[in-house]
């Protein structure tokens, strides 16, 4: 999978940065209504844009809205690929793709093992 980062500086000191990468849905009914929210909510979190493609597509969804990113059915085996560019980007596109690897945490908050 591939992952680009782009670096300038931003006046205040902190780090402006572009980056993008590419993470596999494996979560067994995709991003339904629980793990789209858990995206969101993180993706909300970081002060930067976030914005997510499927499968190739070159339609760019606001990361951070639970109705695009529901609204995009995405299913298992759909590849992402996630883009940031702003503040903390970098970070971001970390804790978004972790995210999507460990199956939205779901196991572990539904008392679950993986």
């Amino acid at each position: 999978m591939s992952s680009g980062l782009r670096i300038g500086t931003h006046e205040a000191g902190q780090v402006h940065a572009s980056c993008q990468t590419e993470v596999e849905v494996k979560h067994g009914v995709g991003l339904h209504a629980r793990p789209s929210v858990t995206f969101t909510r993180l993706a909300k979190s970081f002060p930067c844009s976030i914005e997510v493609a499927v499968n190739g597509s070159d339609v760019w969804l606001n990361g951070k809205s639970i109705i695009k990113i529901m609204g995009a059915k995405i299913r298992k085996g759909s590849v992402l690929k996630i883009r940031a560019d702003g503040i903390l980007a970098e970070e971001a596109i970390r804790a978004l793709k972790g995210l999507v690897e460990r199956n939205f945490d779901e196991e572990k908050k539904h008392g679950r093992s993986a």
